[in-house]
Order: C-alpha cells, then sequence, then structure tokens
C-alpha cells in the first residue's frame, strides 16, 4: 500500500519538474517582449520625420491632352470591303498540266491563258475527223450530181447529207473541248497562289488558284432597321481602315430589301473607286454616314471617363494633383468620345493610373 502510494507521489514530482522546463521559458520570453514593447520606438519616428512617409508619396500617372478637333457627325457602323470581283480559277475538263502560264501575284488581263491541260488525244481525233469531213464533202458533191441528174433518189442524198452535217457538229464540239484545254482568265485583276503544277492530274472544278479585281471594291455594312426611311442610295459615306487614319470617299448604290430578322439592321453597300490599289478587300471599315455638317468637337480617350453615381467623370492633372471632374459626353468615336462640358482644350487628364487616383494626391506624368 505504501509503495502504491510512494509511486504516485514520485510520478506526480516527475509531470511538474517536465512542466517546469516549458513554462518558465516562455514565462521569460514574455517578459522580454513586454520590455522592448514599452521601449520608445525611435528608429520608426525618425523614419517619418525624414520624409519617407504616405504623404510625401507620388502616384506615377500617363496623360492626354484635351483637343478640338473637326468631327463628322452622322450613322457609324463598322463594315467589310469586299472585291469587286473575285472567282477561283478552274478547269473545266480532266487532263496532266502541261504548262502554267502565270506567276503568283501578276496582274492578269481578260483571256490572258493561265493553264495548258495536254490535248495530244484531242488533237489525233481532230485530225481524223478532218480526213473524214474531206472525204465526205467530195462525197457529197458526187450525190449532188446524181441528184441532179437524176441518177439517185433524193432520199439517198438527204442521208449523205446528214452524214455530213454530224461529221462538221463533232468537230465543232471538238474544237471546243480543245479550246477548254487552255485556262483563261474570264476578267481583268490579280491572280493569287497556285495550287497546281505542271504534270498535275487535273479534274473538273479543280482549283488553281483565285482571281480577284480590286481596282473597285464595294464596302459592305449594316445599319439598324430605323434607318431604312432614308434615302440612303446614292448618299456619299465615309470610311478609315485600319492602321490608316485617311479618310476615304464611296457612294451608296444598293441595300437589301428584307431587314435582318436576326439582327434587325439592313445591309447596305456603297462603291470604292480603288484605282491606286492602296486598299485591299477584306479590311475592315470604320464608316460614317453624315447627316450633318462638319464641326468643331472637343475630343479626349474614351479610356478616361469613368462612370460614377454623381455622373461621367474624368481624373485631371492640375499644379501637379489629380482633381475629379464631372463632364458631359456626346458622340462616341472609335477610340475617343466628344465632351460638352467640363473641360476645355488643353487640360490635362489621366488615361493610366485612374484606378489608384484619389483627390489631391500628387501625381508624376510618366512619359
Amino acid at each position: 500500500m505504501k509503495s502504491k502510494k510512494f509511486r504516485i507521489i514520485l510520478y506526480i514530482v516527475i509531470a511538474a519538474i517536465a512542466l517546469s522546463f516549458i513554462v518558465i521559458p516562455r514565462v521569460w520570453n514574455s517578459s522580454d517582449d513586454s520590455g522592448s514593447i514599452n521601449a520608445p520606438i525611435q528608429p520608426a519616428a525618425n523614419a517619418t520625420n525624414s520624409g519617407g512617409g504616405a504623404s510625401s508619396r507620388s502616384l506615377g500617372v500617363t496623360v492626354a491632352t484635351v483637343r478640338s478637333e473637326m468631327v463628322l457627325d452622322g450613322i457609324r457602323s463598322i463594315g467589310t470591303l469586299r472585291p469587286m470581283e473575285q472567282v477561283d480559277i478552274s478547269a473545266e475538263i480532266a487532263g496532266k498540266v502541261q504548262e502554267v502560264l502565270f506567276k503568283e501575284g501578276q496582274a492578269v488581263t481578260k483571256g490572258q491563258s493561265l493553264i495548258k491541260i495536254n490535248d495530244d488525244d484531242l488533237q489525233a481525233q481532230l485530225t481524223r475527223y478532218q480526213f473524214q469531213e474531206k472525204t465526205l464533202a467530195e462525197r457529197l458533191e458526187r450525190q449532188r450530181i446524181l441528184l441532179q441528174r437524176e441518177a439517185i433518189s433524193q432520199e439517198t442524198f438527204d442521208a449523205v447529207q446528214t452524214d455530213y452535217n454530224v461529221l462538221n457538229a463533232d468537230i465543232a464540239l471538238l474544237n471546243v473541248r480543245i479550246d477548254r484545254s487552255t485556262v483563261k482568265a474570264p476578267f481583268a485583276g490579280v491572280i493569287g497562289f497556285r495550287y497546281v503544277s505542271e504534270g498535275t492530274y487535273i479534274q473538273p472544278g479543280t482549283k488553281i488558284a483565285q482571281l480577284v479585281d480590286f481596282s473597285q471594291l464595294r464596302v459592305e455594312f449594316a445599319i439598324p432597321e430605323k434607318y431604312i426611311s432614308l434615302p440612303l442610295i446614292g448618299q456619299k459615306i465615309y470610311f478609315t481602315t485600319e492602321g490608316n487614319d485617311r479618310r476615304n470617299e464611296a457612294r451608296i448604290y444598293a441595300m437589301e430589301p428584307k431587314i435582318d430578322e436576326a439582327t434587325r439592321t439592313i445591309v447596305v453597300r456603297a462603291l470604292f473607286d480603288n484605282a491606286a490599289g492602296r486598299i485591299r478587300p477584306g479590311m475592315t471599315a470604320r464608316i460614317t454616314i453624315p447627316t450633318a455638317a462638319e464641326s468643331t468637337r472637343l475630343l479626349i480617350p474614351s479610356q478616361s471617363v469613368v462612370p460614377t453615381m454623381e455622373g461621367k467623370t474624368v481624373w485631371l492633372v492640375e499644379n501637379g494633383r489629380a482633381t475629379q471632374r464631372i463632364v458631359t459626353t456626346g458622340i462616341r468615336l472609335e477610340r475617343d468620345v466628344e465632351v460638352l462640358s467640363g473641360l476645355n482644350a488643353g487640360d490635362s487628364i489621366i488615361i493610366n493610373g485612374i484606378m489608384q487616383a484619389s483627390e489631391g494626391i500628387a501625381v508624376k506624368v510618366i512619359e
């Protein structure tokens, strides 16, 4: 009994000793930490006093200048430039390509030979028909003389005449096939890449190359159905292309008679004289159908306008600091928006760094 009590006491003592090794160092550490907390924080105070605090921080921004420009008001749309004529050149008969007669990217004229297909078999057949035609022509002449002498019947003469006519029809058909062995340009234009080589066996319909006439371009675009009552046929339009702000002029010549039910728009086509070849088909066109004369407008980049509860605002740079200004906007262009009130020409507005801007913050303009 005493031995059991002794063991219990021994276990308690061992546990107390082990606990003391864990608790006592933590108390000492806590005491040291509290002492360091109570110590004065002189270095931080010095850092603030030295001018490195938030109050001296400036925000790096890029800016744009409010500019005054002549703007054409009207119906705006995005369209595509399409060639006046475009066709895939293909063969009409089967055969082996004997000769390629064009260079890729070359300007060709109407009727110019592009591909020659081997026609030796057709030429041989034509030679045979020509011999037959000569013999049959002589026989027909003899039959004519005999008919005049009433030595043969009219029926006999008519049979020979029919054979002669059928042979001439076969010769004409063979000449058509021989002519088709040379593939020709159906109109003047520029021919693109070729898809056959000499020795290629092609079938009717095999694509040889693509021929495009872009001396005139069709400007194809869509406008909302509400404009369908406007007298648009003959109306001038102006458009620019990607990477070039030069304004080009075209004239509307056709409209689809039916409204697109999916988009509620009507497709319009205008014709552009591209004799200089500056513009290529497939390019994007940014179109304006003028509804008023050109006028001077204040323009700013669209990205500088920030919608808020109070209205549309921009951030200005004045005396090296940012300040917010409420503005009224007008028409929207491709990259810019018109400002009706709130700004003056020459004002500097922030276009990058808007999200970090706040009233009165110092700003540094980054070039």
